[in-house]
């Protein structure tokens, strides 16, 4: 019995549109972390003068708000890949947290 018209399968890339971007899951599987992701520990990597110009840095390169940019980066250092990937920023990163949350 052959599949009917309607089954799903992912769809071909074409010559414009260039390959099919690779789901969430298998990212995960090869433990690679996703462009918007090194992005975020890159802006974690630099010194900032003051919160503003961080928040505008975030607004323009990641294209972002302030508050998706930390749910992205607290779900980041708590993922092994991220770790794996720049391990004294994320080390840094939860030794901050921990700091603050012992503060409470």
């Amino acid at each position: 019995m052959s599949e009917p018209p309607y089954a799903e399968t992912e769809p071909e890339p074409t010559p414009e549109s260039g390959p099919a971007p690779e789901p969430e899951s298998a990212r995960e599987a090869s433990g690679a972390l996703s462009p918007r992701e090194q992005g975020v520990l890159a802006l974690e990597r630099r010194g900032w003068a003051s919160a503003g110009a961080k928040e505008r840095a975030v607004r323009e390169e990641l294209g972002l708000a302030p508050v998706r940019y930390y749910q992205l980066l607290n779900a980041l250092l708590d993922d092994p890949r991220a770790l794996a990937h720049d391990p004294v920023t994320v080390n840094r990163l939860r030794r901050v947290r921990d700091a603050r949350r012992e503060e409470r």
